[in-house]
Order: structure tokens, then C-alpha cells, then sequence
């Protein structure tokens, strides 16, 4: 029987490209994101591979439409097996240019709707005595830098969450891993929402996607 995975943030970058590495590995999807436009064209892409993918718009901060999104899950997939956690919000600006609003926001996309979503799939991972919980993280999740108060802060919230949970419930079968991609990850319009320089070394997304198997070049995988 096929795997279910569940992806929550996916965009044209990274999250679609875990999407495909879980769809070559058989498993059936669930796309959540804020944007249906582009979930729904991945998954007409990654059905035609012969997995099922259901697109479902979600603001993972909400958890009423968090719960109303698993249940869907549920409904038409089956108990999830699998969570990838990697919808992010990137609030940038130092301490006088930062607005409360965007530093709490960093908090409530990287943190926040993680737990909501963990909340949803470990009560049916205990009952299968099997699961497996990832977090893509970044370099500011150990180290802080200047000019990312806001996203530095929320990542290492989230790594506080991944840890606490692997001890919480790895003991009942399920495996936590918080993942470090140490660099910037190309994606469509990289360079025209950011000041960089030409020659700026730039991870591309389907090689990064292999960390959630083995531990490919420029990723850090931390098992707690």
C-alpha cells in the first residue's frame, strides 16, 4: 500500500521539488499552500506518474482551516504517514525596520502552523506505531544573523519544536528530523525579491530535495 505524504508549503521551489521525490517514491500527496493556482498544476503534473495528489489551499496559521484540511486528508487519502513541515515566511530587516506584525507573522507560518499541523498526524501515526515528522530548516536556526531577527527567531523556534517532539514521541515509532539547508535556494524570482550579486552561489531545489533520504551536499541533517 502507498505511503502518504503530506507537504505542507509548497511553491515552485523546494516544496515542489519534495513533492516529486516523494511522488517517485510511490507515495500519494497532499499539497497544502496558500496558493491553489500553483498546487493545482503540480498535482495534475505528479498524478500523471500514477500517485494520487490532492491540492488543498490552506493558511496552515488557521486552525480551523488546518483541521478541516486534515480531515480532507483523511477523508480522501487515508491517515498521513509522513509530514514534511516547510512552509516558511521570510520577514526581513533590521531591529529599527522590523514591524511587530512581521515578526510575529515569521513566527506564526514557521512555528505555529507546524504545530497545528503536527497536532493532526501524530495521534494517527501512534495508532499505526509508525511515522515519520520533518522541518526544513536553515543556517539561522543555529545562527543567528543581522538583518533576520524575524526569520533567525522562528527558526530556531521551529528547531526547538522538532527537538522536543522527537522526544516526546520517538519513543512511540514515529522519527523527527530537523533538517539544515545550508545556503540560498534558487527559485522563480530569486534575484528580482532579493539584492544579489551575480555571482552568487545558488542551491538548486532537486538536489536539495534528497535530504529526506540521504545527506546530499549542502544539507545537515539533525536527528534528535
Amino acid at each position: 500500500m502507498s505511503k502518504i505524504a503530506v507537504i505542507a508549503g509548497v511553491g515552485p521551489g523546494l516544496g515542489a521539488a519534495i513533492a516529486r521525490k516523494f511522488a517517485d517514491e510511490g507515495c500519494n500527496l497532499a499539497l497544502l499552500s496558500r496558493s491553489s493556482a500553483y498546487s493545482i498544476n503540480l498535482s495534475k503534473r505528479l498524478e500523471e506518474t500514477g500517485i494520487s495528489a490532492i491540492p488543498i489551499p490552506t493558511d496552515i496559521t488557521d486552525a480551523g482551516q488546518v483541521t478541516d484540511s486534515f480531515a480532507k486528508i483523511r477523508q480522501e487519502l487515508g491517515v498521513p504517514d509522513i509530514l514534511v513541515n516547510h512552509a516558511g515566511n521570510a520577514a526581513w530587516g533590521n531591529l529599527s525596520e522590523l514591524t511587530a506584525e512581521a515578526f510575529e507573522n515569521s513566527w506564526r507560518v514557521c512555528t505555529l502552523g507546524a504545530f497545528l499541523c503536527v497536532k493532526q498526524v501524530v495521534p494517527g501515526m501512534i495508532e499505526k506505531g509508525e511515522g515519520t515528522i520533518l522541518f526544513s530548516g536553515a543556517t539561522s536556526a543555529v545562527r543567528g544573523r543581522s538583518g533576520a531577527i524575524a526569520f533567525s527567531s522562528a527558526k530556531f523556534a521551529m528547531r526547538g519544536l522538532a527537538s522536543s517532539l522527537a522526544r516526546e514521541v520517538g519513543p512511540q515509532g514515529i522519527h523527527v528530523a530537523h533538517v539544515i539547508i545550508d545556503g540560498i535556494i534558487d527559485s522563480p524570482n530569486l534575484r528580482e525579491r532579493y539584492k544579489l550579486s551575480e555571482n552568487e552561489p545558488l542551491l538548486k531545489p532537486d538536489a536539495c530535495r534528497n535530504l529526506l533520504g540521504t545527506r546530499s551536499a549542502g544539507t545537515q541533517c539533525v536527528e534528535f
